[in-house]
């Protein structure tokens, strides 16, 4: 699976991918996706990744608790335009 285009804290985390660790995996009509916890030199992280794309980000505790304070605008933003930039439209 590609990291191709993510940051330098995602890079890499597969390789920490324990052969024990449990993988999740979730999916509908319009998505499939795996979730594994990972150890990493800076700690644990959730690598999610998705079959369909071949893509796959590392999450830590932060960044996980991060999606946590979005609003629904901003995860219908990202959906509405996966691979650009987060425009929220905060006008209504």
């Amino acid at each position: 699976m590609s990291t191709e285009g993510l940051s330098g804290a995602a890079s890499g985390a597969a390789s920490g991918a324990a052969a024990d660790e449990p993988v999740i995996e979730l999916g509908n009509e319009f998505a499939e996706v795996r979730i594994r916890k990972v150890r990493t030199r800076n700690g644990a992280r959730l690598l999610i990744s998705s079959p369909r794309s071949g893509r796959e980000v590392s999450l830590c505790p932060l960044e996980l608790e991060a999606l946590t304070w979005q609003t629904e605008e901003v995860f219908s933003a990202m959906i509405g335009n996966p691979y650009g930039p987060l425009e929220v439209d905060r006008d209504g």
